[in-house]
């Protein structure tokens, strides 16, 4: 076993970079053709030179991965395909003789229906009381007891042989459990105690405003306050307890709190609860200047009253790549259905990518970098025979789902399979190895080695406060500690304030020295 956190806390999450990896689809080192940790203890020495100070790892339990293993069936287990406990418990410790912390994923809203809890619950047990069974509505018990719908699609429940019916906010294999029950609060602390006692530094919390249910189960109607299932103010009291057993370790949280109430969103952020949150409306922002930075001041705005340092992500595993968002000419970018109005310029993507990388990293607070970022990936086209995402299946195929953003990374342009493994779990497009880290690590322009460079330059920037500068129209430029950020978003280029030296740019600057469009500086005043 690894050796526990320290119970102390030098508050290196609030200005931490955090690479989210996706085991799945991050590095296979047993040839099996599905990522391990195997793939990624090899690949450490590549996550230590891109310079990040932590991981977030994806789910690696036990699960039928029926929902990418956010269908959980133990989380004291490492699911075989990644490997075992004691192989995690060698990752977490490496990687900490390099620097690098570990960051955990829990998924409190609900487990795989292989759960122990629920096949005891099925077999008639009183794990029932852990889950919300109901019994149906009609004449025969055939309607749903009410009529919540699940977030991939369709009734948020399925019924049962005997009658009853369970609630499931997600797919029918990850049934909710009931927060109410004092075991489902006492299970989940002893998993984070678990964790923390094998090194882990942090944990970040799935779905975090989903977990209380008003017990009434109403039917939703729109406007109904408060919301049957969504940010109910009992969840209060299970972050709270959570931070307790948190700050004996030196550990901290960040929660997936997507909530439209920025002042409702920061109560999360309280002193007592979690340390951190993501930030989803920059990360949703179409590329356009005056919206951007609305979203950075209210993110900063909303953060300031908590004392909460705001965190800044541009993709994940859910997201559209980057690349292929910003590849867009209209704005008109749909997060639901993942459609547009124009088809994609990646070179135009990918220049406008560059200038977000450096963007993100010189704003005050945390920044998450989605595997794969870092090499300019695209979204890949998956053909519909291989698509595995149950948000496809269960929008009857609306929804392309997210797996074009979970394609296996390419390590090796030469190799077979882009140098990622054996044939890889979800295919890799037609020249994926020109996006290989080998090729790009060679090459001083390519994005990799300006994330690198962007990295090591980020202390420039100090931990104080951003103070926005005069700028045109479509550009952003602010100042922090010695350091500027300037970010044309316009069309024609633009003269760069004063400063006395030039410390990185995402793009060449034209003949007379100005900032062209959709590109990016960092200067020292």
């Amino acid at each position: 076993m690894g050796q526990p956190t320290p119970a102390t806390d030098d508050g290196w999450w609030r200005s931490a970079v955090i690479y989210q990896v996706y085991v799945r689809s991050f590095a296979d080192g047993d040839g099996d053709g599905t990522g391990d940790l195997a793939g990624v203890r090899a690949r450490l020495p590549y996550l230590a030179e891109l310079g990040v100070d932590a991981l977030w790892f994806n789910p690696w339990y036990r699960s039928p991965m029926k929902d990418g293993g956010y269908d959980v069936a133990d989380y004291r287990a490492v699911d075989p395909a990644f490997g075992t406990l004691a192989e995690a418990e060698k990752l977490i410790a490496e990687a900490r003789e390099l620097g690098i912390r570990t960051i955990v994923d829990i998924v409190p809203n609900h487990v795989s229906d292989q759960h122990p809890w629920f096949r005891a619950a099925l077999a008639g047990g009183p794990e029932r009381e852990l889950f919300h069974f109901r019994p149906g509505r009609g004449e025969h018990g055939e309607l749903p007891p009410n009529d919540w719908q699940s977030e991939f699609g369709g009734p948020a429940w399925t019924r049962l042989p005997d009658g009853d019916w369970y609630l499931h906010l997600f797919a029918p294999e990850q049934p909710d459990l009931n927060w109410a029950h004092p075991a489902v609060r006492q299970e989940h602390e002893d998993i984070l105690r678990f964790w923390f006692e094998r090194g882990v530094a942090g944990v970040r919390i799935d779905s975090a405003a989903l977990l209380a249910k008003d017990p009434a189960l109403p039917d939703f109607t729109e406007g109904h306050d408060p919301h049957p299932y969504v940010d109910r103010d009992e969840l209060h009291d299970v972050y709270r307890a959570w931070r307790a057993v948190a700050d004996e370790y030196g550990a901290v949280f960040v929660g997936e709190v997507w909530l439209p109430d920025t002042e409702r969103f920061a109560r999360y952020l309280r002193p007592d609860e979690l340390h951190t949150a993501f930030n989803f409306s920059f990360m949703t922002c179409p590329w356009d200047a005056a919206r951007l930075r609305t979203s950075i001041d209210d993110t900063l705005a909303e953060h300031a009253p908590v004392g909460a340092p705001a965190t800044w992500v541009l993709c994940n595993h859910d997201v559209t790549r980057t690349v292929t968002r910003y590849g867009r000419a209209d704005t008109g970018f749909d997060f639901a259905t993942k459609a547009f109005g124009t088809p994609t310029d990646l070179e135009l993507g990918t220049r406008r990518a560059r200038a977000a990388a450096l963007l993100s990293l010189a704003l005050p607070g945390a920044v998450y970098v989605y595997q794969g970022e870092e090499l300019g990936l695209p979204e890949a086209d998956i053909p519909l025979d291989r698509i595995e995402d149950p948000m496809h299946a269960r929008s009857g195929g609306t929804d392309p789902g997210r797996d074009g953003c979970r394609v296996p990374l390419p390590w090796a342009a030469g190799e077979p399979h882009a140098g990622f493994g054996a044939k890889p779990w979800l295919p890799q497009p037609e020249g994926w190895g020109a996006y290989a880290a080998d090729r790009q690590a060679e090459d001083p322009a390519s994005i990799l080695r300006l994330y690198r460079e962007a990295i090591r330059l980020r202390p420039e920037f100090g931990d104080g406060p951003l103070t926005w500068l005069p700028a045109p129209d479509g550009v952003l430029a602010f100042a922090r500690a010695d350091a500027l950020c300037v970010v044309n978003l316009a069309d024609a280029p633009v003269d760069l304030p004063a400063h006395s030296a030039r410390l990185q740019a995402s793009g060449p600057l034209d003949t007379a020295g100005r900032l062209p469009g959709d590109t990016a500086v960092w200067l020292r005043a």
